[in-house]
């Protein structure tokens, strides 16, 4: 007795000491890891200030585990096992950037940033239909499943069994009991719900997938979500964008008190379509599903004479694996490179440091500059962290309009009538570097047009902030956006 007396005082008076040992140990790690310097600050100070809980946090939500060390050496060998077609295409992209050059001028190395990078090849002769909200979406996408042949490929986040989903679903079934090759692949925590329903269905003909599943003894890697949207046909129709398959996205008109859903998805059809259906291959290898190869009739033979549309489409994808935040360089090269004009649709803005100085240089330097962002956002800590990087915009000559009509979850980058980024990134932290995340890139003349006179419609539904009325705003609204601002980092 005296013996378990002596040990619980002795753990009473030295608990620190492992303690301390385990604090040491992991703001070591966070500083030799020679991340984003805000980021590793902010951490330490969670670690610090909130003693314990603030370890526990960084061991679920901040730590890059062993799963990191898979996505980089599983994206290695999805590369070394396509090199050799990438470098028989490589003078065939040259002149297709060429092409794209001679209409969009200095815009193009867009384009040529996604060929060097090995992401994606610029392709010419697209057909691109903008989809407005899932009412449009979703007639199309419907049409395309009951007519599919050969094979169906769907990644979603979110997919909901509600009456869309079902629908869906049992076409699935029946498409797959048809002989198609049907594989469906959902996020685990952005799909729980039908993960569930699709382990209890034993008989089920669909080749399914969650992406990523959590479990307890795998918390940490919770924080690195397959957030992308995208569908596959036969190889030949494409859907992505930033529509989810649920309710939620279609508007009826007998739906008084639902919140209205503004969101933009595109319909894609050429060869662009090949690029689209090896992400997905590399997303299903990624989460170990069937093995299927390439060959096996889901690329399309193309040729020249095949074109379909006027558009150029590349697409460009990132993960928690990736070398660098690609989408975000993408986006800041176009910037860079934007004469007259760039409207940003986003429902979340947190911006990275790098994206706010480029959107202010170019405010400054004579652009118009337009940024739409929802009035009332799903996440709190994250609109008021946005209403924070809001002030120096507008004193940079930023437009920042607040929609107010429902929810804007489009994301959506409009520059100059020449290129566009339709997908599924949001301009946050959270989609350059920690999610899975993908967006196309588009110069058609027709889809900007069309992008630009939706940005005015949807204008009609704002409200545009000016820095007089930012600075009007209640001090403890503006005390709540910094504070708010301060976990941004974390987001």
């Amino acid at each position: 007795m005296e013996y378990v007396h002596f040990i619980i005082n002795f753990i009473g008076e030295w608990y620190w000491v492992p303690l301390l040992f385990l604090y040491v140990g992991v703001i070591s790690t966070l500083i030799i890891e020679n991340g984003n310097p805000t980021k590793t600050l902010s951490w330490v100070l969670v670690i610090v200030f909130l003693p314990v809980i603030g370890i526990i946090l960084y061991y679920l939500f901040g730590q890059k585990f062993s799963k990191v060390k898979r996505i980089k050496k599983v994206n290695d060998g999805q590369a070394i096992r396509l090199k050799k077609e990438w470098e028989r295409l490589e003078p065939y992209m040259e002149k297709d950037i060429e092409d794209i050059r001679q209409k969009i001028g200095d815009l193009s190395q867009v384009f040529t940033f996604l060929k060097n990078e090995r992401l994606s090849s610029p392709t010419l002769g697209n057909k691109v239909e903008l989809l407005i909200n899932g009412e449009h979406k979703f007639l199309g996408f419907m049409k395309a499943l009951r007519e599919a042949r050969h094979s169906i490929h769907i990644e979603y986040y979110i997919y909901e069994l509600d009456t869309i989903g079902l629908e869906i679903l049992t076409l699935l079934e029946e498409k797959a009991a048809e002989g198609v090759y049907v594989r469906l692949m959902v996020d685990s925590i952005g799909s729980p719900e039908l993960v569930k329903y699709m382990q209890k269905q034993k008989d089920s003909r669909i080749d399914f997938k969650p992406f990523m599943p959590v479990t307890f003894t795998s918390l940490a890697n919770s924080n690195y979500r397959n957030h992308r949207k995208i569908a596959i046909f036969d190889g030949d129709i494409g859907y992505i964008g930033g529509i989810n398959i649920s309710d939620r996205y279609i508007n009826k008109p007998t739906d008084f008190n639902k919140v209205y859903w503004r969101d933009t998805s595109v319909r894609v059809e050429g060869a662009a379509v090949n690029m689209l259906q090896i992400s997905f291959w590399n997303s299903w290898n990624l989460a170990d599903g069937k093995p299927f190869l390439l060959s096996e009739g889901y690329l399309q033979n193309i040729r020249k004479e095949m074109k379909v549309g006027d558009a150029a489409v590349s697409f460009v994808s990132s993960d928690p694996g990736s070398v660098g935040p690609y989408n975000m360089e993408a986006i800041l090269i176009a910037l860079g490179e934007a004469d007259t004009k760039i409207q940003l649709v986003t429902p979340y803005y947190v911006p990275t440091d790098e994206l706010a100085t480029a959107l202010k240089i170019a405010a400054a330097s004579g652009i118009e500059v337009e940024l739409m962002l929802p009035k009332e956002s799903d996440s709190y800590i994250v609109q008021h962290a946005s209403l924070s990087f809001v002030k120096p915009l507008l004193e940079r000559g930023v437009k920042v309009y607040f929609y107010t009509k429902g929810f804007i979850h489009a994301k959506t980058i409009n520059i100059d009538g020449k290129i566009s980024f339709v997908g599924t990134v949001n301009l946050d932290t959270r989609s350059f570097y920690i999610n899975y995340e993908i967006a196309a890139v588009i110069s058609d003349p027709k889809m900007c047009r069309e992008l630009e006179d939706q940005f005015e419609i949807d204008k009609a539904d704002c409200e545009l902030m000016t820095l007089k009325e930012w600075k009007r705003r209640k001090t403890w609204k503006r005390t709540i956006d910094s504070v708010c601002r301060l976990l941004a980092p974390l987001l």
